[in-house]
């Protein structure tokens, strides 16, 4: 019997012929929104990677949306000219079947700042900063400037926003369409109580904070062909017991269901500076079997899983049905192909890598660690 991890999985209308996402991972490095040189480089690389899924990196919706000066957008024609280009490239070199997916988002009161590694703060009055908006004015940090509260104008131009950008995605030919809906960014600020202290029908009651992000999903997923897979990540707690609970996931994710959502990749936190949350092998899987068990959608989930007897056991235990692969790829790009070796598993390679088959090159068990470490914190 095959391992889970390379079973093909039907989420919505397409068949993924294994379990394995590439996670959308920031790489801030674009040019006013526009991919570069080091996209082309990434998203051939992950393309190469072995994954049924492979996502694009959190990319903004309009461009007071991006976290930085460096995030990936799709708000102009040059945006999508530039992401085109590179998708083709992509796609050359990808294995049969693969399926391209991109996540799209609105980084909200946590917008404005500069790169991580060049401190992460706030811009500063030189260096081209841009209002942010927000569920409420609250500041993300005391290091970060208030955002104003949209109101129903500002809500409208976002959610357009949403659906603009979604429109450009389909033209790009992306598989997968996914709105991020955590971390505390534009859409999970509405909907955490932590960040949203609004009096009005868009504050107070889950439903009410629900109200918007809702209002997106429905937007979005209007816009999405029934022929595409459509889906979202959201939040499974706030790790703080006034905030946002695994529960309201759970009635979050039944509205999504029922506005047509085909899968949900669970995350947490992120909502708030300074807030504790446990880290450790599969600390967020609980979260992701609570949201399947509440809504029977597919979930995906991550988070320190970088063996892949864990994350076979993970899908052999039913608590989520794909695993997303983020650091544990950007460490070792051919973790797939070592992982299928240790399984016994037959993956296609790129022809131009075809002498690193073990079927063809008999030193590949000296080269490849025959014990991945242990899962520890």
């Amino acid at each position: 019997m095959a391992p889970l991890l390379f079973t093909p999985i039907t989420v919505g209308p397409i068949e993924l012929f294994n379990r394995m996402t590439v996670a959308p991972m920031c790489q801030y490095s674009a040019s006013d929104g526009s991919a570069t040189a080091w996209h082309t480089h990434q998203l051939m690389n992950y393309a190469m990677t072995g994954a049924g899924l492979v996502m694009v990196e959190a990319t903004a919706v309009e461009r007071r949306g991006r976290i930085s000066h460096g995030c990936l957008g799709l708000y102009t024609d040059e945006n999508e000219d530039a992401l085109n280009k590179v998708m083709t490239d992509a796609r050359r070199v990808a294995p049969p079947g693969t399926r391209f997916g991109i996540q799209l988002a609105h980084a909200g009161r946590k917008a404005s700042v500069r790169r991580p590694w060049e401190d992460g703060k706030a811009l500063g009055p030189g260096e081209d900063p841009w209002q942010t908006v927000a569920a409420s004015d609250l500041a993300f940090s005391p290091k970060h400037p208030p955002p104003v509260a949209l109101d129903e104008a500002g809500m409208e131009r976002a959610g357009q926003a949403f659906v603009q950008a979604t429109e450009r995605a389909l033209r790009i030919g992306f598989d997968v369409i996914e709105v991020h809906s955590t971390h505390g960014y534009l859409l999970d600020s509405f909907l955490s109580p932590i960040a949203n202290t609004r009096t009005d029908e868009y504050g107070g009651s889950l439903e009410n904070r629900m109200k918007f992000p809702l209002s997106v999903a429905k937007a979005v997923r209007d816009a999405v062909p029934k022929d595409k897979i459509f889906g979202l990540r959201i939040t499974g707690t706030d790790w703080t017991d006034d905030g946002w609970s695994t529960d309201d996931a759970g009635v979050y994710g039944k509205a999504l269901k029922s506005l047509g959502a085909d899968y949900l990749c669970v995350s947490s936190g992120g909502v708030a500076p300074g807030l504790p949350y446990p880290t450790g092998p599969g600390y967020q899987v609980p979260l992701a079997d609570a949201v399947k068990k509440a809504t029977a959608l597919p979930t995906r989930t991550a988070g320190h899983i970088v063996v892949p007897e864990f994350a076979e056991e993970i899908l052999q235990s039913g608590k989520a049905n794909m695993i997303n692969l983020a650091r544990a790829l950007l460490d070792n790009p051919h973790w797939i192909w070592h992982a299928a070796d240790r399984m016994g598993v037959k993956v296609t390679y790129p022809p131009q890598y075809a002498r690193v088959n073990p079927a063809m090159w008999k030193a590949a068990s000296l080269a490849r660690p025959q014990d991945f470490p242990p899962e520890t914190d």
